[in-house]
């Protein structure tokens, strides 16, 4: 157990958080939440002791042992995958190295000897014997190939390098298991690998991500740092974000009776339990949420943007159609592709080849040449496209309120555009910044605020939850499944894909694969994982998203 008691943290004059009081038990992975900048991996490494306090304490039993996965792609470039997993248990890796420093002598002397004995023994209370199998099988499920796992760290590349840190921070056991980010760089097998092994995970995971599919599939209880403060719900990301919602609408309604509130809240308790996941966590979070003090529930005081796109006209029958499209540049390979877009159709287009998805977006925008064949939208068509670079938009000295309305052709007046803004969180001041010095994930907000006012009925989206936290993440979400129109869309976010497709068109070297479905029924499908062999062939296969 770790037991926090009136922390508090500041960065210089900013106080990141205050009195924090909280408890993290055995058997639960606990989510952090929060804006942009509001501390969630500075409060992990206040946990790990990598940052100091500056007040309160941070209290657990001297012998649990700590694991953290490392940011420094780096620190272990001298040693081999392997032999970088086991130094997760520094105290069995040490045993490990004094134990075949003794061995390596040409002489042993009588205390070398005791001394081997002593270290074996403990070696083998330890679990030294099966370390390197350990190791062995958690690379293995994190997608290392084998090949790569006597190979140095400094010989991997990137991608390698975080799974066996990742690995390193999962062996052995520990009692605490703190993670950053931990699905970055990950295909979605080695995705799954990791949610089982913390669906199975006895001890505490303190763990903070953006990918919401991931939290809601492991997490027992969600850390929300909203302004300084940190509440504990629990539940998954979903829950946290769905109770939310509900408290702030009953809290705009001040007349709704009590009884009113609690029955609400409760049969959506009973919703969430009963579609929880059947692990072993899905009993354990029915008991806590049926305990649950409605009373002690208040909504996050942190803003969503409101993201709602209106289509001036609904489409007609025909949308677009791709007649034998050629599409043969640089390593861009699309030949002889023949597609029918309908009117109710929302698709993702997925898989490892995402230069070709950008390609093929441009060019039925008319933004990049094709080769042959025909690209032919319909008279009721209206498209709005978010392309995935956006640098070209924000070239020029303008104000964000002057930017935005450039896209604003029915109402150009000061007061609509700031108010505009102000639902997508630029308020006061911030609507006069200069649009050159945004940041990525404000880049990516007066791009859809563009979108919105363009009011197409065809959305195509390159990428938009790049740069995104988890609140926009959600209003874009939203947004979208209530969106009358068509979208062409891809994303790395399985949730989002899951929540909005209902269509998937997979492009690979040989041809595209077309199934209107769920991405999940998608990912499932045994004929489709057939079929992706065959038309990958030899070729390296990676992540769907």
């Amino acid at each position: 157990m770790i037991t926090i008691e009136n922390l508090v943290f500041t960065f210089g004059q900013r106080v990141l958080f205050k009195d924090v009081n909280l408890k993290f038990l055995p058997g639960g992975c606990y989510g952090v939440i929060g804006a942009n900048g509001s501390g969630k991996s500075t409060f992990l490494k206040v946990l790990a002791g990598d940052l100091d306090h500056d007040k309160g304490s941070i209290n657990f039993a001297k012998d649990q042992r700590i694991s953290v996965l490392k940011q420094d792609h780096f620190a272990f470039d001298a040693y081999t995958a392997l032999e970088t997993v086991i130094m997760g248990n520094q105290a069995l890796y040490a045993i490990m190295k004094e134990r075949d420093a003794i061995y390596a002598k040409e002489e042993m002397s009588d205390e070398d000897g005791i001394r081997a004995g002593e270290l074996e023994d403990t070696f083998a209370q330890m679990g030294g014997w099966e370390a390197e199998s350990d190791a062995h099988t958690l690379l293995n499920g994190l997608g290392l190939a084998e090949q790569d796992h006597e190979k140095m760290m400094g010989d991997l590349d990137d991608s390698r390098k975080v799974r066996a840190l990742l690995a390193q921070a999962l062996f052995g056991d520990p009692d605490i298991l703190i993670l950053d980010e931990p699905t970055n760089g990950l295909d979605l097998e080695s995705i799954s690998w990791l949610e089982e092994f913390l669906i199975k995970f006895e001890n505490i995971v303190i763990v903070v991500s953006h990918d919401r599919h991931f939290l809601n599939k492991v997490c027992t209880h969600i850390v929300d740092i909203d302004f300084g403060e940190m509440k504990l719900f629990t539940g998954n990301y979903d829950f946290w974000y769905q109770t939310n919602q509900m408290l702030q609408k009953q809290r705009k309604d001040q007349a709704k009776k009590t009884e009113e509130k609690a029955k609400e809240l409760k049969d959506f308790i009973a919703r969430f339990s009963s579609n929880a996941s059947k692990s072993k966590q899905a009993t354990s979070r029915k008991k806590v949420l049926e305990k649950l003090d409605l009373s002690s529930l208040t909504p996050s005081s942190r803003r969503f943007p409101y993201v709602s796109f209106r289509p001036e006209r609904p489409c007609g029958d025909l949308v677009l159609r791709i007649e034998n499209m050629q599409l043969n540049q640089d390593e861009i390979t699309i030949n002889n592709l023949n597609l029918i877009v309908e009117n109710t159709d929302k698709i993702a287009f997925i898989g490892s080849m995402h230069t070709t998805k950008t390609a093929f977006f441009e060019a039925i925008m008319q933004e990049r040449p094709i080769d042959g064949g025909s690209i032919e939208w319909g008279q009721t068509i209206k498209a709005s496209h978010f392309p995935k670079d956006n640098t070209r938009f924000f070239e020029d000295s303008l104000s964000m309120t002057d930017w935005l309305r450039q896209y604003s052709p029915e109402n150009k007046d000061e007061t609509f555009i700031r108010s505009f803004l102000g639902r997508m969180l630029f308020s006061g001041e911030e609507s006069l910044k200069d649009v050159r010095v945004l940041s990525g994930g404000e880049k990516v907000r007066c791009m859809l605020s563009r979108m919105m006012l363009d009011a197409g009925n065809v959305l195509i989206l390159d990428e938009p939850t790049s740069h995104l936290d988890l609140e926009s993440i959600t209003a874009l979400q939203q947004g979208l499944e209530e969106f009358t129109g068509v979208i062409l869309f891809n994303s790395h976010d399985h949730e989002f894909v899951q929540a909005i497709a209902n269509r998937i068109i997979e492009f690979t070297p040989n041809g595209i694969i077309d199934r209107r479905m769920s991405f999940d029924d998608y990912l499932a499908d045994a004929n489709i994982k057939q079929l992706r062999k065959e038309l990958w062939h030899d070729q390296q296969n990676h992540d769907l998203l």
